[in-house]
Order: structure tokens, then sequence, then C-alpha cells
């Protein structure tokens, strides 16, 4: 016997391709078992249902026979069941049964599934046949429909068509008389409009006109105010020991001039040196020497900081104050922390600007020593700050600071300079 080697599935999909029985044998270990497959395997057997059948054997203790058994109740074992293509049991066959009776049953189940077949193909044909009546009765129908429709719609088309025509006719009358209403509006509104711009070119005109002289007479208002503070330019200069002095020279003072006034104020402490700005960082250069200060954009006021050319000079200034300026040093961190935290617990009240200063005149000798003095004691910088020179970083101590650390040491060097 040729069995099916696949799955239960399988075996249903090949039965209904090749139209035949599909065919399951469940079987166990017992004689009768034994008895119903030697039934199976003989060649008569074989024969009978070679062409006729799609053949499968479950054994009775495998979870195939369980999943069918859920479908087809399974009696006893062993047993063989004949299912048609329409999943309907042709013939269920209980226990052994001899060669011949188990070809007799073929034959007949074989006969009985032809005349499925054959009763199911009359019965298709009798479905399409009713189906292609049903198609041409409603051809026909849909047919009378239409022409009905047609007639109908052709009636409405010619009502409609005596309706639109009577309807155009009051429509172009309307629009006739609409046009002349909107004439006549149009000729309102570009009167009016027309009467409404010339106002609006009116009010236009002498608002511009006011806002025109408005504009003229702030731009003469700050022309005044500009040129009245860029007359003179206030230049703070700061040391490298934390102190510094202001002056107030005119606009279109070259800043030579001002390094000049600088190196008589401090004479030969720091050696040769430079000018900078610390905000925006800049090094005035020999070339800057020779631009005002109003080409440089230091008016009305800024703030110019001397850098030494070699440390020697900072370091010859700071020994000038002997131990009393080493104590300082020592107790200058102490301090600059004291004045950080006490900055934000003690507000003071801010000082009275002072007074601008006139224009200095330069001279030497004993005569011009007083007035230098004078203008150190008068702007002495509170706020300390590094600047670097040559890859070196100088701290500026104020002037607050060195008379908080030692009052001797500020009258030293107020002596020197």
């Amino acid at each position: 016997m040729r069995w099916f080697e696949g799955s239960i599935p399988a075996a249903i999909a090949a039965a209904k391709e090749r139209r035949c029985v599909f065919v399951v044998v469940i079987t166990g270990s017992d004689d009768q078992s034994a008895q119903l497959m030697s039934s199976w395997e003989t060649d008569s057997v074989c024969e009978a249902a070679q062409n006729c059948c799609v053949a499968i054997r479950v054994d009775a203790e495998s979870e195939t026979c369980v999943q069918f058994s859920q479908i087809y109740p399974v009696v006893c074992i062993p047993s063989s069941f004949f299912i048609g293509e329409n999943g309907v049991p042709l013939e269920v066959i209980a226990g052994s049964v001899t060669e011949d009776e188990l070809q007799r049953r073929i034959l007949r189940v074989t006969q009985v599934n032809t005349n499925t077949l054959k009763l199911e193909e009359r019965r298709e044909q009798k479905k399409k046949a009713e189906e292609e009546n049903e198609l041409k009765k409603e051809v026909e129908r849909r047919k009378t429909g239409k022409e009905m429709l047609d007639f109908k719609r052709q009636q409405e088309e010619e009502k409609t068509k005596r309706l639109l025509e009577e309807r155009n006719r009051e429509k172009a009358e309307e629009r006739a008389a609409r046009e002349r209403v909107k004439q006549q509006i149009a000729l309102d509104r570009a009167d009016r409009a027309a009467r409404h711009a010339q106002s609006q070119l009116e009010a236009e005109t002498s608002r511009i006109a006011a806002l025109q002289a408005r504009a003229a007479e702030q731009e003469l208002r700050r022309d005044a105010a500009q040129r009245e503070k860029s007359a003179f330019a206030r230049i703070q200069f700061r040391l490298p020991d934390g102190s510094s002095f202001t002056n107030q020279f005119l606009s279109e003072t070259r800043l030579l001039e001002a390094r000049q006034f600088a190196a008589q104020e401090v004479g030969n402490r720091y050696g040769q040196f430079s000018l900078a700005t610390m905000y925006p960082r800049r090094e005035f250069t020999a070339e800057d020497l020779q631009k005002s200060l109003l080409e440089l954009e230091l008016t009305p006021s800024a703030s110019i900081v001397l850098l030494p050319q070699s440390r020697s000079a900072v370091v010859r200034s700071s020994a000038s104050g002997g131990i009393w300026a080493a104590l300082g040093s020592l107790l200058y961190p102490l301090l600059s922390v004291w004045r950080f935290i006490s900055g934000f617990l003690f507000t003071s009240a801010p000082r009275a600007p002072a007074p601008p200063a006139t224009q200095n005149t330069y001279g030497s000798g004993a005569a011009a020593e007083p007035k230098r003095d004078a203008v150190r004691k008068r702007v002495l910088e509170k706020k300390p700050e590094d600047f670097k020179k040559d890859g070196k970083i100088y701290r500026l101590r104020t002037q607050e600071d060195n008379e908080d650390d030692n009052n001797t040491w500020n009258g030293n060097s107020t002596q020197q300079m």
C-alpha cells in the first residue's frame, strides 16, 4: 500500500486536488490492527485504492490521532475512515476486516464518492444555469428600466429647458438692473474715495512734516550733545601696583601726548612701558600713538593700563615698600576674600562723580610735582584686575588694597611718586 507521508492537512489537500476519497487508518499495537494492516497491504486492495484514495496511517497513541478524534470520534482501534470531498464520512470500518470485505468496501465508497461528485456537478450546473437566468432577467430588467429612465429624463430635460430659458430672461433683466445700480454705487464710492484720499494725503503730509521737524530737532540735539561729550576725553591711567590717576584731555589730543603725561606722572618707576585697554583687550602700537583720542574711540572716557616692558621694573617698584610691602603681599589674599564677601553683604552709597579736570599742561621740574600728587590722590582706582604682557600675568593692586594692607607702605609709595 502506498501511504501518504505528509500531515493530515497535506493529505486532505492532495485528495481534493485529485478529487479522491481521503482515507485515515488508525491502528494500534494489538492483533486486530496487525490483521487490518495486512489486509491493506494486499495487492488487490492496493490496486483498488491506488487511483481513488489518498490514504494516511495514524498511530493511535500519537498527537495526530488525538487531534483527528476531536473532529471525527474514534470509537475503537483499529478504524478506517473514508471521508468525501465535502468532509463528510462516507463510511467507517470499525475493527479488522478481510481482504475481500475491504476491497468491496473500497469499491462501494468509490462508487458513492463518484455519485456524490456527479451530484455536486449537476448541482453546480443547475446553480450556474439559475445564475445565468437571473443574470439575463437582471439585464432585461435594467434595460427596461434604462429605457424608462431615458424617457423620463427626456421629458425632464425638455421641461428644464423651458424653465431655464424663462429663468435666463428673468436673470438678464435682473442683471441689467443690478449693473445700473452698481455703476451708480461705483461712481459714489469713487467720489468718496477721492475726497478721503485727498484728506488722508493732507494729513499724511502734515504728519510727515511734523515728524521730519521733530527728527531734525532731535538730530540737532544729539549732535550738540555728542559734540559737547566728544570735546573732552577723560582718561584713567592704571598702574601695575594697583593705583591709578585720571586726567582730562581734548578729544583731538594725540595718544602720544597722553603717554608723555603718564611718563611724567610715574617717572622711571616702571622703565619703558606701553599702553593698552582691557575691555576690549587692545595694546596700542607706535602708529596708534600718532592718532587722536577721538580716532581711537577713547572718548568721552576710557581706562588705559600701563604695561612695563620687563618684569624687573614691577619688582623694583614693589620692593621699594620694604618689609611693609612684603607683609601687605602676604595678607592680600585674605583681605581680597573679605572684600569679596562683604561686597555681597553690605552696600555703600554711590560716590559723587568727580568734577571734570581741566586739560593738563605738560611741564617739568618741581613745579609739576604738587599738581600730579593732587591728581593721583583724587582718582584712585578700587577694583583690582589682572593683565597679561609677553606671556606674564601682572596683578593690579588698588589703592584701597594698599591703604587697608598698610598705611605706612602707602605713605612711602606716595613720597616716591
